[in-house]
């Protein structure tokens, strides 16, 4: 933990971790762009030896954002995917875990195409349906892996219910927190053992690196990973390492305009006539909206829906101006995307519609811009996809 006895995320967000320059007391811990380290003599050195195995760039962030989840230790990562093969690694041949059925697609992708052929499988349920978790439950089971909300229909799964099974079956509970951030939820207090993210998102916040992080409740998991990290090499640089913890420092008063942003447009296009539905637990008749209540702040800046009958996809995608169409999410712009041409497309399309992702779904990162400019964008290319 920092040297800070914060309260607050806002402050914690600044000062937690390791939020100075040890070395020099430079109130932002320097880009360390070295790749080796001298030792005084062999095995005698001042705590580093290989940027792979530690860094302190890399290191001051893994200390804020193990700060940030209330975890025992962090980890950070070249990308998201590069955390989740991580935690994935944690597991062994003849091992299952089950995972939200409507998943982001890379997860899916790596686990299918990746981790089966080496005997790691999954079975997709509802995540927000506790029936349908305990129903996938044997005896090969290792770890439940729910994203809350989900990506991209934002369903919410109840973490602490969840946390309850896992805990009797003695299994663990991975939880993306992509979407929210330790600002909005802090899975672990809720009973969850991994936290992962896409710091590439919301953490970063400007679309300007590629990174994750994973946060571990235990300290028997920490030394696990901690190998795993070493001795795979997906690690995050320096510079993207800095980049990150600025980006992180900014994240509560960024999200604030965010949500403000998203939760008035959710009401607008919950009432928009060109609208057929709008998912989004911020929404109070939302299915899981009293659970999120119960676990995070608000209802977070991702927003999907499905437009009317008559309108082409296209049409409405070419005639925004200053929404952009594009995959990521989590930036100050504001970003649209087709899930099932761009984020979700590795996963077929059976196993897709059976999850619920319809080839109408639009999946919407709403940005820190002007609300009523991002308004009048939409109504824009309303009016000009309509047939």
């Amino acid at each position: 933990m920092g040297k800070t006895n914060a309260a607050d995320d806002s402050t914690l967000l600044i000062h937690g971790g390791i939020s100075r320059d040890r070395f020099t007391g430079a109130v932002n811990v320097p880009i360390y762009q070295t790749s080796t380290y001298a030792q005084e003599i062999p095995g005698i050195h001042q705590g580093y030896e290989y940027s792979r195995t530690g860094n302190p760039t890399r290191e001051a962030l893994e200390a804020l954002i193990a700060d940030l989840e209330h975890g025992t230790k962090g980890f950070a990562f070249a990308s998201g995917m590069a955390a989740i093969d991580a935690v994935l690694h944690l597991f062994k041949s003849g091992d299952r875990l089950i995972l939200s059925d409507n998943v982001y697609g890379g997860t899916f992708r790596i686990l299918d195409k990746i981790f089966k052929q080496f005997g790691l499988t999954y079975t997709l349920v509802d995540t927000s349906d506790l029936k349908q978790i305990e129903a996938a439950i044997g005896p090969d089971v290792a770890a439940v892996y729910v994203e809350t909300p989900t990506n991209p229909l934002l369903k919410i799964a109840d973490l602490a219910a969840i946390a309850q099974i896992t805990k009797r079956h003695t299994i663990r509970l991975i939880v993306d927190n992509t979407f929210y951030t330790p600002y909005l939820q802090k899975p672990l207090d809720f009973g969850g053992d991994i936290v992962i993210h896409s710091a590439t998102k919301y953490l970063g916040g400007h679309s300007d690196l590629v990174a994750g992080l994973v946060v571990v409740k235990d300290k028997e998991t920490a030394e696990q990973l901690a190998f795993i990290q070493n001795a795979v090499g997906a690690v995050a640089g320096p510079f993207d390492s800095f980049l990150l913890i600025r980006g992180i420092r900014t994240l509560g008063v960024r999200l604030d305009r965010h949500v403000e942003n998203a939760e008035y447009l959710a009401e607008y296009l919950a009432q928009s006539p060109d609208v057929k539905k709008v998912y989004y637990p911020g929404l109070a008749d939302a299915e899981g909206y009293e659970i999120n209540k119960k676990q995070a702040k608000n209802g977070g800046a991702m927003i999907s829906f499905e437009l009317t009958e008559g309108h082409d996809l296209n049409a409405f995608f070419r005639s925004l101006k200053t929404i952009t169409l594009a995959e990521s999410l989590g930036g100050v712009e504001s970003l649209v995307c087709h899930p099932a041409q761009m984020t979700h497309a590795s996963i077929p399309a059976d196993v897709r519609h059976a999850a619920g992702i319809s080839d109408e779904l639009i999946r919407f990162s709403v940005g820190i811009e002007g609300k009523e400019d991002l308004k009048n964008d939409l109504d824009n290319a309303f009016a000009a996809s309509r047939s």
